[in-house]
């Protein structure tokens, strides 16, 4: 078993592990944060895969910007959390592993041998490329997902708003 194969299942079952996490927590807070860790995985993923750019946009939007959206609708919508302490032991533990397995799975891709042999063949584009195959063949899906999020928005809004004889407490 080569040095990727090993990183591909250890990042594949980090991944998986964080996402089961993140479905099975009661606080939305930590499911985000769980959520966001799974995020990571697949970014480590595709840089693994020789897509670095994939790579940083996984980074960038979802863990990045759609993940401060979940939390601002969380937030919004003025969840309670449940009557226990900030972060119980239970729940620091996973996280300090999680934490601690993708800061090693991190290291290792840093410190590959540049000279290894890869078992798949490089494929890089540029993010002109990307973006100019994005906007003229995909165009129609870019659009369906801006016009889905604005919704989202829009009805976490009104889901949020206070009704109108209702003071702030």
């Amino acid at each position: 078993m080569t040095l990727f194969n090993l990183l591909f299942f250890a990042i594949a079952a980090l991944i998986v592990a964080s996402t089961v996490l993140a479905v099975t927590r009661r606080n939305l807070v930590h499911a985000v944060i769980y959520l966001i860790f799974g995020f990571f995985g697949s970014a480590f993923l595709f840089y693994l895969f020789g897509a670095t750019f994939l790579a940083a946009l996984m980074v960038i939007v979802y863990a990045g910007a759609i993940m401060i959206l979940f939390l601002f609708i969380i937030m919004m919508l003025r969840v309670e959390a449940p009557e226990e302490r900030l972060f119980p032991p239970r729940q620091l533990l996973p996280a300090v592993l999680f934490a601690t397995a993708y800061v090693v799975v991190g290291a290792l891709l840093l410190l590959q041998d540049a000279t290894a042999v890869v078992p798949l063949p490089e494929v890089r584009t540029g993010p002109a490329a990307f973006g100019r195959y994005i906007f003229t063949q995909s165009w129609l899906a870019v659009e369906i997902a801006s016009l889905l999020l604005l919704v989202a928005m829009v009805g976490a809004l009104l889901v949020g708003k206070r009704p109108a004889g209702e003071s702030e407490e």
